[in-house]
């Protein structure tokens, strides 16, 4: 890992990532967690103070930048909940089959690599009965937007630790064998290559 990664990448990433049309998305799927949670992408835990801490018991945190687990820990230092971080990265998820009753990933699935092998670990760690909770960035529905978030994709990766902009989130989560029960789609402010959004609510087909 490059200096720039470790120690100017979590900085850079904590800042877009606090913005308030970021925030106000948080405010509307973090909430709906419930009992046991993994939350993939874990990050500086900026999802920490949207959690309802009366309906959850415990959050794993899966994070393999050791910059980004440096920042969390003073979150998880102000917080009440019961927190564990994981320096793993999301394709390799330690939890037994079944154990966790909700899966939460904010702005996160556009940056795993292997992003169908995550959510398929994400799948069989989720109770039958279980939510996978999502709030997302990724391609847009205009095709002029579009053609941009593809011809800057190459360079976009490369600045942003290797965050993709036009990433087709729902059909990832489809793909993998989730079945979408909450489907919502818009613009946040700013620039729209980097801003269509999505969040919802999946659960296992």
């Amino acid at each position: 890992m490059t200096w720039y990664e470790e120690r100017v990448l979590p900085t850079l990433i904590n800042l877009a990532c606090s913005v308030k049309p970021a925030r106000k998305q948080r405010e509307k799927i973090v909430p709906r967690a419930t009992g046991d949670v993994l939350e993939i992408g874990f990050g500086s835990g900026l999802n920490l103070p949207y959690y309802d801490r009366r309906k959850v018991r415990r959050v794993w945190g899966l994070e393999p930048s050791a910059g980004m687990r440096r920042l969390a820990r003073k979150a998880i230092a102000r917080s009440s909940l019961e927190v564990e971080l994981i320096d793993l990265p999301g394709e390799e998820i330690p939890l037994d089959d079944d154990s966790v009753d909700t899966v939460l990933v904010t702005y996160t699935l556009c940056t795993i690599p292997e992003v169908a092998e995550a959510l398929r670990g994400m799948r069989r760690v989720l109770k039958p009965q279980g939510r996978l909770l999502y709030c997302e960035h990724g391609k847009a529905p205009d095709s002029n937007v579009r053609k941009w978030q593809d011809r800057l994709n190459p360079a976009w990766k490369k600045i942003a630790g290797g965050c993709n902009m036009n990433r087709e989130i729902v059909a990832h989560l489809e793909e993998a064998g989730f079945l979408i029960e909450d489907d919502n789609r818009m613009y946040l402010p700013g620039i729209k290559a980097l801003t269509y959004n999505y969040w919802g609510a999946a659960r296992i087909r």
